[in-house]
């Protein structure tokens, strides 16, 4: 690893990549057809458990990082993941919203999740590395992604809750127009068969709703990943074991959003933040402690703020 005095500069052997395949691929397959087989409905101490794990991954792959290219491409993998991390939390109240309003049981919930996150691997993958090599092509354009994430920090801290009808959203009306569906479940499946013809259940109406949300998400919280490191394999990995823990934290945090009403605040602070960082760095790039020092502390006060405020007598 070498430093080019801003972000790091590392060599990816031939393995690296494999490598990084091969255990998301482990993971993902024992979470299916090991954990996950048989439906069931997730529980909260399973869920804080399977986070827990989720996260002991996310950070045995840092110390490989650490291992291969050294501290401060560790840094930088940590400041991603921290990013990603914080920013999905937004997503895992989204799915909550699409899960009660199509009322999915909550045993069939992972499966869906599982695809969910199948998808938005591959396209994150595709999005980092079209973002990296914009970036790396047109190096102006860190100006412009910084300026977009510095405005999407400030419409984050100025917007409120609105209630939303999933099931009228322009996606949902071209979805059904297309694909035959029918509003009965047939367990865990997608697609069932009804006198003979082959309909899509509402799993898949909820899957196709998940995968458009990630598309949303990813708009913002790809180019802040991209705004600590510009190497293609860490904006990656940091994204990748960020996402794997979300459908344990979906469970953990689904029905705990009123409980973190601060926790928005502290998102858009972070974006903004990160925006800045962005916009900075075309001439000077701020040190990965620093960032990680922000983040860290503005995620830590919004939390600790919205569990004061709700045990304070109203």
């Amino acid at each position: 690893t070498s430093g080019s005095g801003s972000q790091v500069d590392i060599t990816v052997a031939f393995w690296h990549w494999p490598l990084l395949v091969g255990v998301i691929s482990a993971l993902l397959l024992v979470d299916i057809l090991v954990i996950h087989r048989n439906a069931h409905e997730v529980h909260t101490t399973e869920a804080a458990i399977e986070s827990a794990v989720w996260i002991s991954f996310g950070l045995i792959f840092a110390l490989f990082i650490w291992w291969q290219f050294g501290g401060p491409a560790t840094g930088e993998y940590m400041g991603g993941y921290l990013i990603e991390k914080s920013l999905s939390v937004d997503n895992v109240f989204v799915w909550a919203v699409l899960f009660a309003h199509f009322k999915v049981p909550k045993k069939y919930q992972h499966r869906v999740l599982f695809w969910g996150i199948f998808g938005a691997l591959a396209m994150r993958l595709g999005f980092i590395f079209a973002g990296v090599a914009i970036i790396n092509t047109f190096k102006v354009t860190l100006i412009v992604f910084g300026l977009f994430l510095l405005y999407s920090g400030i419409k984050l801290l100025q917007s409120h809750d609105e209630d939303f009808d999933p099931s009228n959203s322009r996606s949902m009306k071209i979805f059904h127009r297309f694909v035959p569906s029918t509003n009965e479940l047939d367990g865990q499946k997608l697609f069932t068969r009804q006198n003979g013809k082959r309909l899509a259940t509402p799993l898949l109406a909820v899957l196709v709703l998940v995968e458009i949300t990630d598309v949303i998400f990813a708009i913002d919280s790809v180019p802040a990943v991209l705004a600590v490191t510009n190497e293609t394999y860490i904006a990656f990995a940091s994204n990748a074991f960020a996402i794997l823990g979300l459908r344990a934290l979906y469970f953990l945090l689904a029905d705990m959003r009123d409980r973190f009403r601060y926790l928005q605040t502290g998102l858009g602070i972070i974006l903004a933040f990160v925006g800045l960082k962005m916009t900075l760095s075309y001439w000077w790039h701020m040190p990965i402690g620093i960032s990680l020092s922000v983040i860290g502390l503005v995620l830590a006060v919004s939390i600790f703020a919205s569990l004061r405020e709700e045990r304070l007598p109203s």
